[in-house]
């Protein structure tokens, strides 16, 4: 088994300018001042009503200015001059609220996980003459995570990271694994994959996403392999049900290690394997024969029955002695 798994981005205030035909610096700088009485200076806090009185009142005498007058326009019955840009309020904007932190980050992997970091980590173990993690890279990974290469923990990195197929760790499943771990370091991975295998005994979901994924796992991909060998799928089997072995695991891969003419597994078998656990318990008389059951779970019902039956002879001969 070993072999197996070691094998994975104003303008502010308008310049009022003169004719074209007078240079600039002929230009004579207008000043508008606007003079109100005591009583009426409330109103310069209204925006619309003091912008409209100064404009009503002196737009004449701009006008007059703009063609050739130079003395600055003026309102009469002066007590007190104020400028208009001094006094006129700024027009208001109302401030937006800034948008919280969780909100902006939505979609993103953690910015405190480095990349590079990740990158550093594979290239301790990608293989010299190849940019990917292969048998000996994932040998020593699992020595620095304290890991045997057949620990079901293997399997489970091997899952997180998506790898699609024994003794290789591509570059890119494995920074993108990472990523999706949120981690960047060896003692990173060894504390989620301790909550993750936690996780996988209380949550029947991701167990079953992670037992679909192991016979994919298993599979040779580069030769277009579609049928687990027999041999591959017993050693998976133990593994992918370490923490959760079912009542009849061990007299199933015994019947299939006494029956070297069963030399695949194919993918239907091997999902329909858990609904079959799920479904018999450690009691085989509740099997159905007339359900749509793959051909070998009746074969193997049938050869256990046999024992069975064989077993209750022996006792009752043994009992007439």
């Amino acid at each position: 088994m070993g072999h197996c798994l070691s094998c994975f981005k104003n303008q502010a205030n308008a310049d009022i300018t003169s004719s074209p035909h007078r240079k600039k610096d002929e230009m004579t700088e207008i000043e508008v001042t606007v003079s109100v009485y005591p009583q009426q200076e409330p109103l310069l806090n209204d925006n619309q009503n003091s912008i409209s009185q100064f404009r009503n009142t002196s737009s004449s005498h701009v006008s007059s200015t703009l063609s050739g007058e130079q003395s600055p326009v003026e309102i009469t019955n002066t007590h007190k001059s104020i400028t208009v840009s001094e006094r006129i309020p700024k027009p208001f904007y109302q401030k937006l609220p800034t948008i919280p932190r969780t909100m902006s980050s939505l979609g993103t992997n953690d910015s405190r996980i480095s990349e590079s970091k990740i990158i550093q980590l594979f290239d301790q173990y990608k293989d010299s003459l190849e940019d990917a993690i292969l048998a000996e890279g994932i040998e020593n990974l699992c020595n620095d995570l304290q890991l045997n290469p057949d620990d079901f923990k293997v399997l489970v990195l091997a899952w997180k990271l998506n790898a699609s197929q024994m003794c290789r760790f591509t570059k890119s499943e494995f920074v993108q694994g990472l990523k999706n771990m949120k981690t960047e370091s060896i003692k990173g991975i060894q504390n989620k994959l301790t909550e993750i295998t936690n996780e996988l005994k209380r949550d029947t979901e991701h167990f079953k996403d992670l037992y679909r994924f192991t016979f994919k796992f298993g599979l040779d991909v580069s030769t277009g392999q579609r049928i687990l060998p027999t041999d591959i799928a017993i050693v998976l089997w133990r593994l992918v049900f370490t923490n959760n072995e079912p009542p009849i695991l061990d007299r199933w891969l015994l019947y299939l290690e006494k029956n070297p003419h069963i030399r695949g597994i194919p993918k239907d078998t091997w999902y329909m394997f858990l609904n079959f656990c799920e479904f018999i318990g450690d009691d085989l008389s509740s099997y159905d024969d007339t359900e749509a059951w793959p051909s070998l779970f009746d074969d193997f019902v049938e050869y256990e029955n046999d024992q069975m039956n064989q077993n209750v002879k022996k006792n009752d001969i043994k009992t007439q002695d």
